[in-house]
Formats: structure tokens, sequence, C-alpha cells
């Protein structure tokens, strides 16, 4: 569990525990709360806490133990003080939450059980566990490009934090500034060849690509089929090939549009990619192809190739 608050520009989080009956009832008391006020800065002994807060330390060991059967405080190390030994204490957690009602139902969403595996690697106890590196908006790579797809981006992060409890750190990378160290953890890229360097490094490497060949048209290794359209994307999953103990996901399309369809597909169509490519289960990659259902010039849906 954990306390979430943003502050201007900053997510701030603390890891909580709920306290009810006897964990209430053992902070009634200012002392009790004083002293949680302490070991809420460092681990501290008894006679140390009596000293600072300046009573006896009776009263104080009385608060510890009622502290420590409420599972608020417990002991932390043991060290030899003039002759004895000190049990420092500390709290279970920073931060404590009463409950006044049962829980309700919440938004968040719960990985589909019958695909535990696909995001898996990307979230780790409902925390981010990855990289999410778009291409630059600035001219760059052999063709200038500036990429749009990273707008498209913010959907499919959404969906990805409907599945967590918070992000402890920024995420996102342009491939012009990402490191060496970046690309070793688990990745989420987004964008073409032509606007994001890092999909162009790792292309041929995966099971459906962008042929330069064939004027970046998507090549399906698994099925032998091409897809020329600009509407067309691919969504795969595989080994990071810069570090084969973490998981790369790559969301893609030959144009802006192309990758705006990935997105859709993998939002709207999210069971049905976890599954696999139709020819081969075993191989996470899929095609998909936009498709514009109220003639507005957007592509609004999408069907899977493959």
């Amino acid at each position: 569990m954990f306390i979430v608050e943003r502050v201007e520009e900053r997510i701030l989080s603390l890891p909580a525990r709920e306290v009810s009956g006897n964990g209430i009832k053992s902070l009634s008391s200012g002392l009790a709360q004083r002293i949680a006020l302490k070991l809420a800065d460092r681990p501290m002994y008894v006679i140390e806490l009596a000293k600072a807060l300046k009573v006896h330390e009776q009263r104080v060991y009385y608060h510890i133990r009622q502290l420590e059967k409420a599972g608020i405080v417990r002991e932390d190390k043991h060290e030899p003080k003039a002759g004895a030994v000190a049990k420092y204490y500390r709290l279970t957690e920073p931060a404590f939450v009463i409950r006044l009602k049962e829980l309700e139902e919440a938004h968040k969403q719960i990985l589909p059980k019958d695909n535990p595996e696909f995001l898996k690697p990307f979230i780790e106890n409902d925390q981010f566990n990855a990289n999410i590196i778009v291409g630059s908006p600035d001219p760059h790579g052999p063709e200038k490009a500036r990429s749009r797809d990273g707008y498209y981006g913010i959907d499919l992060a959404l969906f990805i934090g409907s599945f967590l409890s918070y992000t402890p750190m920024p995420s996102v990378r342009l491939d012009t500034e990402v490191r060496d160290d970046d690309l070793k953890k688990n990745l989420i890229i987004i964008g073409g060849p032509i606007v994001n360097k890092i999909t162009a490094e790792i292309n041929r490497k995966m099971p459906i690509f962008f042929d330069q060949d064939l004027q970046w048209a998507i090549h399906s290794s698994v099925s032998g089929n091409t897809y020329p359209s600009d509407e067309s994307g691919l969504i795969v999953k595989s080994k990071n090939p810069y570090n084969h103990n973490h998981h790369l996901l790559l969301v893609a399309g030959k144009r802006y549009s192309g990758t705006r369809a990935a997105i859709i597909g993998f939002l709207k169509k999210f069971d049905d990619i976890s599954k696999g490519n139709v020819h081969d289960r075993s191989i996470k990659a899929k095609v998909v192809e936009g498709v514009d259902l109220d003639s507005d010039g957007l592509i609004d849906s999408v069907e899977i190739r493959e």
C-alpha cells in the first residue's frame, strides 16, 4: 500500500500500512505519537527515546510494547550499551492508514488471469519496471525526421498506468538522449525506425520488422507476408537484445498513422495481442492496420492482420 501525492510536477509517495483496532488505540496517546515520530527519523532504543522525549523510560517501554503488539514498531537491531544489550526499534512502515469503511471497487485494472505473462516483465509488484523510449520531436537521424509518435504514446502510458499503484521514478527517454545503461533494462519503444533510432537498431532482430528495401513496409518472418500501408503497425514483445535478462515491447508503425494504429490495437484488442501471432502463438508479434470508421480523417479502430 502506498500514499501518493502530486506536488506541482513531482509525484511523492510513501509505503504505508493499514491500522485498525489495537493499532488505533496504541497511537491514541500523545506520547505514543511522539515516539512514532522519533522512530520515523531513525531506529532508536528505549533509553535514548526517553532522554530525547524527557520522560521516564518505563513510560516509553509501555508504549513500545503496545505499538509492537499493534504491528506499528518492530525490533531493528541489538547493540551493546554500557554493559547491556540495547534493543533498537523502528517503524514497520513510514506511514499508517486508518480505514473507516469497507473497500470499494476501483478503476485500477488487474492483469488478466489468462495472459499474466505479457505485461508481467514491465510491471513488478504493481510498480512500473521499464524505460519508455520515444523518438525526439527535433530533426534527427539520416532523414532528419521529427517524431509525432510520442503524443500517441501517452495513451499507451495511461493504459499501463491503470495496472499500477504508483510510478517511483521518471521513465520516459528520448531516443537521442538514451544511455547504454537505460537500454539494458526492460524497454517499451514507441515509433518506427525513421523517427526512433533505437527502433532502427533493433529492427532486424524482431520477428516482424520494417524492410528498408521495400520503403519501410512491414515484413513478417513468421508468415512471410508484407504490409506496405502507412496505416499498418506492429506490436512485438521479445527478449531485450541489449540484455537478454530483460524484455522489450515495440509498438510502432511505418509512419505516425501506423504507430497510432498499433497503439489503438494494443488498447482495444489487448487480449488478442497477448495471445501471440496467429501463425505461431509462441511468438508475441502482431500486425494491425488502422481503420477510419467515422470518416473524420483519423484512425479510430484497427483490424488484426496476423
